[in-house]
């Protein structure tokens, strides 16, 4: 029996009719929100943009930029990031709720009176804006208006039809450009982020019909080989140690260096790069340990870093860096130990809600150095490049409070902590501006 209590649930019926008045709630309120990245992006249009025109290529301030389909308004490059702080969710995905709700109110209006009026759910008509988006704006037109009055009903199946019919009647040469591109719908993906703790990870692809026949027979290849070495694995584990075999002996190749004065060309050993943070104890080979796998985000075994490393791997081992110390330097430039250190510490964007790796991002004076700020391990932090030029040329702030906390202020008064990765909103009301 449940311990828990619901106001006047005393019923079976009582407890049916609660849900529903909660669910029709939550409805209401995807609903606003959409209205209310309307309205935020009215405040925010184009003509607030500076005028920033990118020279030689390279962006430094606010841009205004389309977030939606044809037709639809510019909205300042910077706004969806507030209102992504403000929801608790990243910039990407307030930059993608801005370009829906302008999507819907512009392009699929039918659609969206729906969706106000809670005939449609709010996530359904998000799903629809995300495929019409590349449409031309009469070929949206005629998507709002083949499915408005029975978009309830309609299943994902045919919605893609309609989309692609309307793609092939008001853009043909996009249609055609499609087609021809069709293959750059194959792909093969090595799930390295998705690594268990045993050191395994999940592969699978699209590929072309003779790409994938001549795969499958060089691994069936690999997998007898195997065998007849001597390997007792079965025969599952063996065509996933050929496929292994096979990268390796394409990287042999790629890396192969001409010795000159003809002499035979000789192989450079095969380089595994892997940052793995281990305890003193799981160093021991005496003692099962655990290393935690920056690339992947993942935890393994220190007898599975054993084995990666094992052979003809060269294995390169960098000094240990104490995160704990304080290093210091009077040029602006980040020395390389100091730059490190800094992602270590912070192994994501500094930006809340921001999961971009430390690695593909700037090293950031939290006070800018022309503002005196020091080049020191208590003034840097990781900006992945769209991060940091907003808190270059907006009204975004932060402060450091310890090595891997961040204490930001919003343009218009939110304050948010990240620490340790992980954002909380501290101010849920700024003060009236």
């Amino acid at each position: 029996m449940a311990d828990h209590e619901l106001p006047d649930c005393d019923t079976p019926a009582a407890v049916l009719a609660f849900a529903q008045e909660q669910r029709a709630a939550v409805q209401r309120g995807e609903v606003l929100i959409l209205e209310a990245a309307l309205v935020w992006a009215a405040m925010h249009p184009e003509e607030t943009v500076a005028d920033a025109e990118p020279a030689a290529g390279l962006v430094f301030g606010e841009l205004a930029v389309p977030l939606a389909g044809e037709g639809t308004p510019l909205v300042a490059e910077f706004a969806p990031m507030e209102l992504g702080a403000a929801l608790g969710m990243s910039t990407d995905a307030a930059r993608g709720l801005v370009g829906d709700a302008l999507e819907l109110a512009h392009r699929l209006p039918r659609i969206f009176k729906r969706i106000r009026a809670g005939d449609v759910p709010a996530w359904k008509g998000r799903r629809i804006a995300q495929l019409t988006t590349t449409l031309p704006l009469a070929g949206a037109e005629f998507v709002d208006r083949q499915l408005a009055a029975g978009v309830d009903k309609v299943g994902w199946a045919a919605i893609g039809r309609l989309v692609d019919r309307a793609k092939v009647m008001f853009d043909p040469e996009g249609a055609e450009k499609d087609r021809r591109e069709a293959a750059a719908g194959r792909r093969f993906d090595v799930h390295t982020r998705e690594a268990n703790h045993d050191g395994t990870v999940h592969v699978e692809g699209v590929l072309d019909l003779a790409d994938a026949m001549d795969l499958e027979t060089a691994i069936r290849h690999g997998a007898e080989e195997l065998a007849v070495l001597g390997s007792a694995e079965s025969l599952d584990v063996r065509r996933s140690m050929a496929a292994g075999e096979l990268a390796r002996r394409q990287l042999a190749f790629d890396l192969r260096a001409e010795a000159g004065d003809g002499a035979a060309s000789v192989v450079k050993p095969r380089q595994v790069v892997i940052h793995v943070h281990l305890s003193h104890a799981a160093i021991s080979r005496d003692e099962a340990g655990f290393a935690q796998i920056e690339e992947t985000r993942s935890v393994v075994s220190t007898a599975q870093v054993r084995d990666w490393c094992s052979g003809d791997a060269q294995v390169v081992i960098k000094p240990v860096i104490d995160l704990e110390s304080h290093h210091h330097t009077d040029t602006y430039a980040v020395p390389d130990r100091l730059a490190e250190q800094t992602r270590l510490v912070q192994p994501v964007c500094a930006f809340p809600w921001c999961e971009r790796p430390a690695r593909h991002c700037d090293t950031d004076h939290v006070t800018a150095h022309g503002d005196d700020g020091p080049t020191c391990s208590c003034n840097l932090a990781p900006l992945c490049r769209r991060h940091h030029r907003a808190k270059t040329h907006t009204a975004w702030t932060y402060d450091t409070t310890d090595a891997a906390t961040y204490l930001w202020r919003s343009p218009h008064g939110r304050h948010l902590v990240k620490r340790c990765g992980e954002t909380r909103l501290v101010t849920a009301h700024p003060p009236d501006e």
